[in-house]
């Protein structure tokens, strides 16, 4: 975004506390509830973003239910994932990530970023979190965990995303 001359403030960066209860039925309303939460608080432009692992076998779960997958940390959740796919020979799935954003006038766009891969049959590496240690996206051998965060990034569902975002800003831009 620092090619928009953008500055860019997170929830760190706001005096009041916002606690967001992510109890929407999918990424989008996720995503679409944490902006809106800021927005009522500083108008703007506002973004917010959910991301979620959707896997093939198990009809797109975990899904937006990602975080909180086992009831317990990111460990349990890979384990109980890796324990559902036991014997599973489809172990495709995909990162996928929402950006809901709002504009100073209180219009809502989204933009989605997708990574497609496989689950692999344990876990490896000790770089990023939540699924990173068992998702092997596709054109690597090796799992997010494994990888430094710039090749990382080469994959990322979230810069996909951010790339869309920034795609609609130069629209923006040209319109103004």
């Amino acid at each position: 975004m620092k090619n928009y001359n953008i500055k860019i403030t997170s929830l760190l960066d706001i005096d009041e506390k916002i606690d967001i209860i992510e109890d929407g039925k999918d990424l989008n309303e996720n995503a679409l509830k944490k902006a809106e939460a800021v927005y009522k608080l500083k108008k703007g432009w506002v973004i917010g973003e959910d991301t979620g692992l959707e896997v093939n076998a198990l009809n797109g779960k975990p899904g937006v239910f990602s975080a909180r997958y086992s009831g317990g940390g990111y460990r349990e959740n890979r384990l109980k994932l890796l324990k559902e796919l036991e014997g599973v020979k489809d172990r495709t799935a995909r990162f996928r990530t929402v950006i809901a954003l709002i504009t100073p006038e209180g219009k809502r766009y989204f933009f989605e970023g997708i990574v497609e891969g496989r689950i692999g049959e344990g876990e490896k590496g000790e770089n990023g979190f939540g699924y990173d240690p068992i998702f092997i996206p596709e054109g690597s051998e090796k799992t997010f965990g494994e990888m430094e965060p710039e090749e990382k990034d080469k994959f990322s569902h979230r810069r996909k995303a951010l790339e869309k975002l920034a795609e609609f800003f130069r629209g923006v831009a040209q319109l103004v």
